[in-house]
């Protein structure tokens, strides 16, 4: 057997090893998840169905959507122009901004809400009980993955020549960052956007402290009295963040594509 041959039989057995470790779980969770109840047998869909038809469940799921969207939103307009101003104006600042972002890395998600929890009596009493005011906590949790993979994009261009360029033509600094900088860190900002979603709708120690109704926080309670319906909820959860990584595929391709294409 040539070289080249032992290659590919070795590369097909690890994809399938791969493919076996991944799919074999989520396999298990959908055999699970359409078991029917009690002593009834064969399998139902009662428990997918139950997504919509339950209104806790289905208030908890809109909220969780509805956070990763904000939290994705409020990161964008926190970090890129904290980061394009500090590449600019104060470069020295840059450790002292990294620092800072990565800060809640190494600080157990536990301690952060035990130090949070009396701010957030006074948020919830100044904008409500809504699980939305979660969205200023998990902004804290998703800096350190959203700051590496926008610094990785603004590495990778010339942002000074970018901005001196604009501004000559009497660009103003939100035309620099909306239409010249942003459009060439796209790659950048979709990874972190799908980073702080998933984040988002896997998080559980936040929400359930602070007690504010999230998916993970209902499916923990459901899973107590309906074990196959938390699981195909949890199961439609992994599917969703799933589609987003394949979006986000094919949207950094079209980008790449795009760029070539215009060079």
């Amino acid at each position: 057997m040539t070289p080249t041959r032992t290659f590919r039989v070795v590369r097909v057995v690890l994809l399938l090893a791969f493919a076996a470790y991944f799919f074999v779980p989520l396999l298990a969770m959908l055999d699970f998840s359409t078991q029917a109840r009690g002593s009834a047998e064969g399998r139902t869909w009662d428990n997918w169905q139950f997504m919509v038809t339950d209104e806790d469940l289905r208030s908890s799921i809109v909220s969780s959507l509805l956070l990763a969207l904000f939290t994705v939103v409020l990161m964008v307009v926190l970090l890129v122009p904290t980061m394009v101003w500090v590449r600019l104006r104060v470069p020295r600042a840059r450790g002292l901004v990294e620092f800072l972002c990565l800060l809640p890395l190494t600080i157990p998600a536990l301690v952060i809400v035990v130090g949070i929890s009396n701010v957030y009596s006074w948020v919830t009493y100044l904008l409500g009980d809504s699980p939305l005011v979660l969205t200023f906590a998990y902004v804290v949790l998703v800096l350190p993955y959203s700051y590496r993979a926008i610094d990785a994009a603004l590495s990778a261009i010339d942002v000074a020549t970018l901005s001196e360029a604009a501004r000559s033509l009497g660009a103003g600094w939100l035309t620099v960052i909306v239409r010249i900088v942003l459009p060439n860190i796209t790659g950048g900002v979709l990874g972190a956007a799908f980073i702080t979603v998933a984040l988002v709708m896997g998080e559980y120690v936040f929400a359930s402290l602070l007690h504010f109704d999230t998916l993970p926080v209902a499916m923990a309670a459901i899973y107590k009295s309906n074990p196959p319906a938390a699981m195909a909820a949890a199961l439609a959860s992994m599917a969703f963040v799933a589609v987003l990584l394949v979006g986000l595929t094919f949207l950094s391709r079209d980008r790449h594509r795009h760029d070539q294409g215009a060079s």
